[in-house]
């Protein structure tokens, strides 16, 4: 378990380095129009002089791994999946555009993480910037409170399946953990998790659409498309119950 520990940070630290390497060969070899020099004597080097180029440089990087990390690490696959399983039982495959649920889901995952990044925020970033605390540390720190959140979303048999596939024994603590194995297990739960609750959100739509098909049937209205009928219906029902509301209240509440 600490091997694999120690290779995640390995290659977390290698793609933050990767940057840093690429401008010192730009700064030795030259580049037509660009000239990048670090100032400073040799004996400086990672002193204060360094640390608002590889600042700069490890925010790049951050931000080059947002996407991935926003859809793997946090709450967004799983509202985003209830809010497209939502818009196909309504009926309407085109409403809300994929912008607008994009942007409700972001703004969920950012009210549903706010506890997790004020953690962060307090117990890491602050220490750190006001260098009370090594960057090494607080990474760990960081780390253990976005694994804490996944941890706990994280259903045991996904777990127990990551790391029976790896060949790696049961942890004794869950804060042994690898990154590796919580990860996909992690994302094998919010999708379980997303499912069920989608299905819940089908039924009574389902019962719209069987409810005004027999009636049609029954009618001998039998050229008449059920949809044409039960999509109005569906978009009235939700309206009235304040659909939205319940939606969201219901998918922020499933992380608590």
């Amino acid at each position: 378990m600490s091997s694999d520990r120690h290779w995640s940070r390995t290659l977390i630290a290698l793609g933050l380095l990767l940057p840093v390497c690429g401008l010192a060969f730009a700064a030795g070899q030259g580049m037509p129009g660009v000239d990048i020099r670090f100032t400073g004597s040799a004996d400086s080097v990672g002193g204060a002089d360094m640390a608002t180029p590889i600042r700069i440089l490890l925010l790049l990087s951050v931000l080059s791994l947002a996407p991935a990390i926003l859809i793997t690490m946090t709450a967004f696959t799983r509202i985003i999946i209830v809010l497209s399983m939502l818009r196909h039982a309504i009926g309407m495959q085109e409403t809300p555009p994929n912008q607008v649920l994009v942007s409700l889901a972001l703004f969920l995952t950012l009210f549903t993480m706010m506890p997790v990044l004020n953690d962060i925020n307090e117990k890491a970033y602050k220490p750190y910037s006001s260098g009370a605390m090594p960057g090494q540390q607080a990474f760990d720190i960081a780390a253990a409170q976005v694994g804490g959140f996944m941890i706990r979303q994280t259903r045991e048999p996904d777990l127990l399946l990551m790391l029976e596939l790896s060949g790696t024994a049961k942890p004794e603590r869950l804060e042994d953990v690898s990154l590796i194995h919580l990860v996909p297990a992690y994302m094998l739960s919010e999708l379980q998790t997303a499912f069920q609750i989608g299905f819940v959100i089908f039924l009574p739509f389902i019962m719209i659409d069987l409810i005004v098909s027999s009636v049609l049937m029954s009618l001998g209205m039998l050229m008449v498309p059920p949809a044409m009928i039960s999509l109005p219906i569906k978009v009235l029902m939700f309206v009235l119950i304040d659909g939205w509301n319940l939606v969201a209240r219901s998918v922020i509440g499933s992380f608590h």
